[in-house]
């Protein structure tokens, strides 16, 4: 029994958004600094702040899916511009997880943990954005894969069921870092350094593919209009 048209170009945009997504945001990685970065506190507040960094990390997302083409084209940016800079961004992030994962974890302990302080702050929504909302959980590396996505539509594939399954890819994305803050205590005693390692390095291997890719469709891109360019003259 086949799909429905809509439902499997949502489906196949979900399944090309979501490994980006999941890859360049590590959730299992970021567990251990998300753990450390509230020990001490109650059970209660550990889920509640998993909850509302997830909220605010989806929201970004979405902010960057849906809009961010729009205000770069109000720049005058190309798509084709747009592609090739969200690829060398994100192969360029990729090759520094994959060769240097200490470096990635210890620029993302810093942003958590504002230069060695756990989060004690009472009031919960003063962290949950910032820092570990952005640039924590969705840094630039993350908004640069978000705007590529949106920038990325198979021309076979219509506009409208493209952006839901990306969307749905973001809100996918929410619910795992949701579920994996809120579980990272137990994360950590399952995957331990090394383990949590090794997942990073296999996500940033297909982090460096995904951006790879992404770059050649903008140099396609390009190739393709200036020989339409040329032709025409």
């Amino acid at each position: 029994m086949s799909l429905a048209p809509g439902l499997g170009n949502t489906l196949s945009s979900w399944l090309i958004a979501f490994p980006a997504l999941f890859s360049i945001i590590n959730p299992l990685g970021a567990s251990l600094i998300f753990a450390q970065a509230t020990e001490g506190r109650e059970r209660r507040e550990v889920v509640e702040l998993a909850r509302q960094v997830a909220l605010n990390s989806l929201g970004i997302m979405l902010v960057s899916i849906w809009f961010g083409s729009w205000i770069l084209g109000f720049f005058g940016i190309s798509i084709n511009a747009l592609r090739i800079t969200g690829g060398l961004v994100v192969a360029s992030r990729a090759w520094v997880m994959l060769l240097q994962p200490e470096t990635s974890e210890a620029r993302k302990e810093k942003q958590a943990l504002q230069g060695g302080r756990t989060v004690t702050t009472p009031d919960l929504r003063e962290r949950a954005f910032f820092p570990l909302a952005m640039p924590f959980t969705v840094g630039p590396g993350s908004i640069s894969v978000a705007i590529a996505l949106s920038s990325s539509t198979p021309p076979h594939m219509p506009t409208a069921d493209y952006y839901l399954g990306v969307s749905a890819a973001a809100t996918t994305m929410a619910v795992v870092v949701a579920v994996v803050y809120a579980y990272a205590e137990r994360v950590v005693a399952m995957l331990g350094v090394t383990g949590a390692r090794i997942v990073s390095r296999l996500a940033a291997l297909i982090l460096l593919a995904i951006g790879v890719q992404i770059l050649s469709s903008g140099v396609e891109g390009f190739l393709v209009e200036a020989f339409r360019q040329a032709r025409a003259t």
